[in-house]
């Protein structure tokens, strides 16, 4: 029997592919892994005790959609701090981590054909990609919209033929960026409610690394689209408490919508979704409601922002990340400058074009690596001195 032919196209995932470049040869110095974003700072103090005393709810089914308790905080949080009041029951689907909702949402909501054509998703390139494979779930066919300096790191979808556009379902955008850390003003994020207006599709706004930034907050999806009156239909935003609040293993994150989209979104995860454990969303009811553990942990990585500056201020085309936890650093080769920092170094890090698709024999990421400042202050330091004296000192 043939395999589906939708996912024969699928490149290796970008850590299988880093392993097939790297692991033959061994490593030329202390190893430091920078290629992954896992957070490493400590996460709240209080998480080990709300999970010891509600351990025993594991002998119990969990609430498919969040427990009242959980979307409630969540509802409170999103008040806090976009200025935006959802019904918790009816506007919010607690996730198991955010890949879950963002892979499924497109299945929940991507009709199977638009204006009596087969449907288009569009996607940031470089992207998250499990944008592109629920797209190929839903048989549409992904348009990958290049990402470049001159624009700041932002797709410019506008500029897409309107037969693009017409056929479009859903438009992916991820702010703050990953990798590139710029963030979408309120300018762009209104001239692209305003195109999904016109044309008749939804945004799915992943905003996972919206609690990280250098200065002032990243404009949300969210309090853009309540500002200017825009279809709340039009627009599914997700987040996380993976990188907000160091947590990744937790696996919670969470959507929110209009009641119509979300009401489609329950009723698939009925059927197919993996709702968090009961104790879990104890604990992410509290880390949502927790707000001083997010102040000290941005604190951390504006001091790892400062060092990069310092570090790469003279590297022509650094870019300096406003928020996030990345840097997207210019190379001539991004396979060559991973090979050689982990053979001359043992400094792992990610090329670019393993995040990054080829459109018209060009890749947007070819000419950079994805560098992850997670691990410790002193850690990070070295490693980035390392890169620096490896790939840009003469």
């Amino acid at each position: 029997m043939d395999l589906p032919e939708r996912f024969s196209n699928l490149p290796a995932y970008a850590f299988p592919r880093l392993r097939a470049l790297l692991d033959s040869h061994p490593a030329g110095g202390e190893v430091l892994h920078m290629s992954i974003g896992e957070p490493k700072h400590e996460f709240p103090n209080f998480v080990e005790d709300i999970l010891i005393k509600s351990i025993k709810d594991f002998n119990r089914y969990p609430s498919n959609d969040g427990s009242p308790e959980l979307l409630d905080a969540i509802s409170k949080w999103v008040n806090k701090r976009y200025g935006v009041i959802l019904n918790p029951e009816t506007q919010i689907l607690s996730l198991n981590g955010t890949r879950e909702g963002l892979f499924n949402a497109q299945i929940a909501l991507s009709p199977e054909t638009k204006n009596g054509k087969p449907t288009k998703v569009l996607i940031p390139n470089p992207f998250y990609q499990v944008y592109a494979v629920g797209a190929a779930t839903v048989s549409a066919e992904p348009v990958f919209v290049p990402a470049y300096a001159e624009n700041n790191f932002m797709p410019n979808y506008s500029e897409l033929p309107k037969e693009v556009l017409d056929q479009t379902t859903i438009l992916f955008l991820c702010s703050p960026a990953n990798p590139q850390g710029t963030m979408a003003t309120y300018e762009y994020w209104v001239e692209l409610m305003q195109l999904a207006e016109k044309y008749d599709f939804k945004i799915f706004a992943d905003e996972c690394y919206s609690e990280i930034y250098r200065d002032a907050a990243p404009v949300g999806a969210l309090q853009v689209s309540h500002a200017i009156g825009a279809d709340p239909e039009r627009l599914v935003v997700f987040h996380s408490l993976s990188k907000r609040s160091n947590l990744p293993g937790l696996r919670s994150g969470f959507a929110a919508s209009g009641p119509k989209n979300i009401k489609e979104m329950k009723q698939l995860r009925n059927y197919s979704g993996a709702p968090n454990p009961t104790p879990l969303q104890t604990v992410a009811t509290a880390v949502w409601s927790d707000e001083n553990h997010v102040i000290e942990n941005r604190k951390l990585y504006q001091e790892k922002y400062q060092i990069a500056d310092n570090i790469f201020k003279n590297v022509k085309g650094y870019n300096s990340p406003q928020a996030g936890f990345f840097l997207w650093l210019p190379v001539k080769n991004g396979e060559q400058a991973t090979l050689k920092l982990w053979k001359e170094a043992g400094i792992r890090v990610l090329p670019g074009s393993y995040l990054s698709r080829d459109i018209s024999n060009k890749n947007p990421g070819e000419n950079y690596i994805r560098v992850a400042m997670v691990a410790t202050f002193e850690e990070t330091k070295r490693g980035l001195q390392t890169i620096k004296d490896n790939l840009y000192t003469l």
